[in-house]
C-alpha cells in the first residue's frame, strides 16, 4: 500500500533532484544544472497532484504535476513545459536542451516521445548505437515510424503517482538531449531537426569565453613548466583536470566540446590500468586540440536552451564532506613538501569537482558558485558581475560575501533547524586562507530535519 509516509520520504528525494536556486543576479547559465528558479508553489502543487491521483482525478493530477516542474527566470516563466487541455486528454510539451518531448495523458495512460532523427538519414552505425542504447534504459525505448527514429515511454495510469511520473519523464528527456547532441558530434553527415528553440549566444559573450579558454590554457602550460622535473604527476593531474572542469562549468560548451571533454574526464577516473603520466598525456593532448580550435569552430559549440530536469543524482552531505576532507589533506601534504605553486589550483579544483560530479542541495550549489566567483574573479568581472575579490590588493568585499552566504542559507533554516550561516567565521587574510576556511565551514552544514 502506498502510504502518506512513503509519499513524504519520496518527496524529500525529489526535492533534491530539483536543486533550483534564486539566482537573482545571475545573468548567464553556469554548470549543467538548471539555472532557474522553481515555482514558489512547487511543494503545494506536488502535494495537490498526489491527492488528485489518490482521488482518481488523473488529468488534474498530471496538470498539477507538470505545473510543479515549471521554472522561472526573474519571476517570468521559462515556458519549459506547455500544456493544452482537451475534453478527455491533456497534451504536453517538455523542453530539455536540444530535445522537445511531445506527449499526452488520458485517464488510462501516459505517452511521450521525442523525434531523434529522420529514419532515412540513419546509417548502420547510428542504428546500431541506438539499439545498444535501449539496453541502458529503465523506462524508455527506441522505435521507428514512417518518418523518424524516436525515443518513447508508455505507462498505465492505474497505480500512478507523482513519483512514478518523474523518473520516466526525466529519463526520456535527459537521454534524448544527450543522444541528439551525440549524433551531431559523431556523425558529420547527419543533421537533426527541431532545434528552432535553441538560442544563440551574444557575440560579445562568445568572444569573452574564447579569450578566457585560450588564456587558461596558456596559464596551464606556463604553470606546468614551474613544476619540479620529477614526481610531478599529481600536480599535472590537478592542473589539467581543473582546467577541463573550469571550462565545463564557466563556459558551458555544448556539442563536440562537451562530449569530448566529458569523455576525457570520465576516462581519467575509470582507466585504473593506466599510469598517472599516461593519463595526464591524454588530457594534455585534448587540451592542445582546444588550444588549436579556431574561433569560428568554437563559436558553434554554444547555445542557450530551456531545461526541465537536472542530470545529476542527489549526493549525501557525508560523501561531499569526505571528498573535501581528503582534498584538504592533499593540500597539507603539498604544503609540507613546499610545493606551494599547486595549492591555489587544488582549492579551485575542489569546488569545480563537486559542482561537476555531485547532485547538490540549492544551498550547497549557491555557496560553491559564490566561491567559484571569488576564485575566478577576472572572468566574472568581464561578464559584468560585482567584484567580490580584488586580485591586485588581495581584498574582499566582506559585507557582500557575508550577505550572499546568509541569502543562500536563511530561506532553508525553517526546514533545517541546525543549518547555520558562517560568513563571520571566514578568514579573509588571503585567497588561500579564505578558500580553506570556506571548505571547513561548508563541511559543518547540517541538513538534518528536526
Amino acid at each position: 500500500m502506498y502510504t502518506l509516509q512513503k509519499y513524504s520520504e519520496e518527496r524529500k528525494i525529489l526535492k533534491w533532484f530539483n536543486f533550483f536556486e534564486k539566482n537573482r543576479d545571475m545573468k548567464h547559465p553556469f554548470g549543467r544544472g538548471i539555472n532557474a528558479s522553481i515555482s514558489p508553489k512547487e511543494e503545494e502543487l506536488f502535494h495537490q497532484s498526489y491527492e488528485a491521483f489518490e482521488n482518481k482525478e488523473t488529468l488534474q493530477a498530471y496538470r498539477l504535476f507538470f505545473e510543479s516542474l515549471e521554472n522561472f527566470t526573474n519571476d517570468i516563466s521559462n515556458e519549459n513545459i506547455l500544456l493544452v487541455q482537451e475534453e478527455e486528454k491533456l497534451n504536453f510539451t517538455i523542453y530539455q536542451g536540444t530535445a522537445t518531448i511531445y506527449g499526452y495523458v488520458t485517464s488510462q495512460h501516459l505517452y511521450a516521445e521525442v523525434n531523434i532523427i529522420r529514419g532515412a538519414l540513419a546509417n548502420v552505425a547510428l542504428k546500431r548505437y541506438l539499439l545498444e542504447r535501449n539496453y541502458q534504459f529503465t523506462y524508455a525505448s527506441y522505435f521507428t515510424d514512417d518518418d523518424f527514429i524516436k525515443l518513447k515511454i508508455y505507462h498505465d495510469n492505474i497505480t500512478m503517482s507523482p513519483q512514478k511520473i518523474f523518473f520516466p519523464l526525466r529519463e526520456i528527456a535527459l537521454n534524448a538531449d544527450f543522444d541528439r547532441e551525440y549524433i551531431l558530434c559523431e556523425f558529420d553527415d547527419i543533421t537533426i531537426e527541431e532545434i528552432e528553440h535553441l538560442v544563440p549566444l551574444d557575440e560579445k559573450e562568445l568572444a569573452i569565453k574564447y579569450k578566457y579558454m585560450q588564456q587558461w590554457i596558456d596559464e596551464l602550460e606556463h604553470r606546468i613548466h614551474t613544476f619540479p622535473s620529477h614526481d610531478n604527476g599529481g600536480m599535472q593531474a590537478f592542473s589539467c583536470l581543473n582546467l577541463l572542469l573550469k571550462i565545463d562549468y564557466l563556459l558551458v560548451p555544448k556539442y563536440d566540446i562537451y562530449q569530448k571533454l566529458s569523455q576525457k574526464i570520465q576516462e581519467y577516473f575509470l582507466q585504473e590500468n593506466l599510469s598517472i603520466e599516461a593519463k595526464n598525456e591524454e588530457l594534455k593532448e585534448y587540451i592542445d586540440t582546444l588550444k588549436e580550435m579556431p574561433y569560428t569552430t568554437f563559436s558553434k559549440m554554444f547555445y542557450n536552451a530551456k531545461y526541465t530536469f537536472n542530470p545529476t543524482d542527489k549526493t549525501s552531505q557525508e560523501e561531499i564532506n569526505t571528498f573535501i576532507t581528503e582534498s584538504l589533506a592533499k593540500i597539507r601534504w603539498y604544503k609540507s613538501n613546499r610545493y606551494d605553486q599547486i595549492i591555489p589550483t587544488i582549492y579551485k579544483y575542489i569546488a569545480f569537482y563537486i559542482l561537476y560530479n555531485y547532485g547538490l542541495h540549492p544551498v550547497n550549489r549557491a555557496l560553491l558558485h559564490m566561491l567559484v566567483e571569488i576564485q575566478n574573479q577576472d572572468f566574472f568581472l568581464e561578464l559584468e558581475y560585482d567584484e567580490l575579490y580584488n586580485t591586485e590588493n588581495n581584498s574582499f568585499a566582506q559585507r557582500q560575501i557575508i550577505a550572499r552566504i546568509e541569502d543562500s542559507i536563511t530561506p532553508y533554516q525553517s526546514q533545517f533547524k541546525s543549518l547555520k550561516t558562517f560568513g563571520e567565521l571566514l578568514d579573509f587574510s588571503s585567497l588561500n586562507d579564505f578558500s580553506n576556511s570556506f571548505y571547513i565551514q561548508f563541511k559543518s552544514l547540517n541538513y538534518e530535519e528536526v
